[in-house]
């Protein structure tokens, strides 16, 4: 996977400023110089509208993915000097618009070997956000796409949340011809966010930022594994917080919300008795009260909160393997599933609030870190007991869940992502927000 290219924090390019350049871009002078309530699984998951999320490339390439990368030196989404690198985007981009933007891209599934003008347009586009060298516009042959402007697609496309196959396609084209204007305004947006989120944060985080469905652990300001996970749905939106993690529970119930049994689960019984069983759920007289026989109740005329539905762990349970708690007056939580195919879409808000890990096993381990003796095998062996285990977290990591709809790393480089809740213009940083609709 091609990493995204750090652009230059400062802007000047070879004693040209961003304002000329600009210019000569737009001027045709390119050849004269170049709260949580998880559904219940027993089918398939829903897809979200692409009205609300981007689709996955058409070839299935996923936009992010999930992977250990501390190797890499690469920097987190949110650090104690993502301050200074958004000030310094902005900067940078009231620089562009005041020397008039860049231009608008057209043309259809640009690539290596296209040519034509739609490609001499695409290297003035990339040059203007620092993709491209201002030195390429002086190829020998401008208009043809090269190898070079083959990685600086690729790196584009990392930083806007598109499955990197360098292929200058439908979606890519619609976030080269977001207007500088609209790129300003929105780094500008998360400035207050970045501010606050980042405000006591330790050595060791886990961040989720639900606009790119995207998670990091992170130690001492550098990724130590990215995961892909599935985010509240536009009409349960997750929250946003801060918090620090308090406890792993291995092989939790599911505590499932009265809204839940009220839509999903007394509609499926009533018609299919046994499918409680199947699901492996319990009701109860109240928390804490006795078990009782389902088929006792008249659930036509029962209000859903009157009963206990509990879903004991195993295959089916909708919290998979794991969940990971942190205090929150959302009564939110990250955790594991048993439909792991969620995490094959670039869509990924389909979930009632809280948050669901790819690899959460990876996450788990990076937590705990071989304390009290834990490690990988262990694991295995605690989940497959199927008892529920819960596990105090001391010295644990802080945890933010973020929204951010543009942010910039210190390494220079500017990511954006799609305004998934239409929170921006509201003054949102931290809360629940209203649900939308499609």
């Amino acid at each position: 996977m091609v990493e995204p290219q750090g652009r230059r924090r400062d802007f000047i390019v070879q004693g040209l400023s961003v304002g000329y350049r600009i210019a000569v871009l737009l001027g045709g002078l390119l050849f004269a110089g170049p709260a949580c309530s998880e559904t219940l699984y027993d089918s398939a998951p829903p897809v979200v509208k692409a009205a609300v999320a981007p689709k996955a490339a058409a070839s299935g390439t996923l936009a992010t993915r999930t992977e250990i990368v501390a190797d890499r030196g690469l920097a987190a989404m949110l650090t104690p000097g993502s301050e200074a690198a958004l000030q310094d985007a902005i900067a940078m981009y009231e620089e562009i618009v005041a020397g008039g933007g860049w231009p608008t891209v057209s043309g259809k599934n640009i690539t290596t070997g296209s040519t034509g003008e739609s490609v001499v347009l695409l290297r003035r586009r990339l040059v203007a956000e620092n993709y491209l060298s201002f030195d390429s516009l002086n190829a020998a042959n401008p208009e043809i796409f090269d190898a070079e402007m083959l990685a600086a697609a690729k790196a584009f496309q990392i930083n806007h949340g598109v499955a990197p196959t360098g292929t200058v396609a439908e979606r890519t084209l619609a976030e080269l011809n977001v207007s500088a204007e609209t790129r300003l305004e929105t780094l500008r947006e998360n400035l207050d966010r970045v501010l606050i989120y980042s405000q006591k944060l330790g050595n060791r985080y886990i961040l989720a930022n639900i606009p790119s469905a995207q998670l990091e652990t992170v130690e001492n300001g550098q990724v130590y594994s990215r995961h892909n996970i599935v985010v509240g749905k536009l009409e349960r939106p997750s929250p946003t917080l801060m918090s620090t993690v308090s406890d792993i529970v291995f092989n939790p119930y599911w505590k499932i919300p009265a809204s839940i049994v009220e839509r999903d689960i007394v509609p499926k019984y009533l018609e299919d008795p046994s499918y409680l069983d199947k699901m492996n759920i319990r009701v109860f007289d109240g928390v804490g009260g006795p078990e009782i026989e389902p088929g006792s109740v008249d659930w036509e005329s029962t209000p859903p909160e009157q009963y206990f539905f509990r879903q004991e762990p195993g295959e089916n349970n909708s919290l998979g393997t794991v969940k990971i708690n942190f205090p929150n007056e959302h009564m939110v939580f990250m955790h594991d599933t048993p439909h792991r195919e969620t995490f094959a879409s670039n869509a990924r808000f389909e979930s009632s609030g809280c948050i669901r890990i790819d690899q959460v096993r990876e996450v788990i381990n990076w937590i705990m870190q071989g304390r009290d003796g834990y490690d990988d095998a262990q694991f295995e062996m605690i989940t497959a007991s199927l008892e529920p285990t819960e596990v105090k977290i001391a010295d644990a990591p802080d945890v933010r869940f973020m929204y951010l709809t543009a942010w910039a790393t210190e390494d220079g480089a500017v990511n954006f992502r799609p305004d998934i809740y239409g929170l921006d213009g509201t003054g949102f940083i931290l809360g629940q927000p209203e649900p939308g609709t499609n």
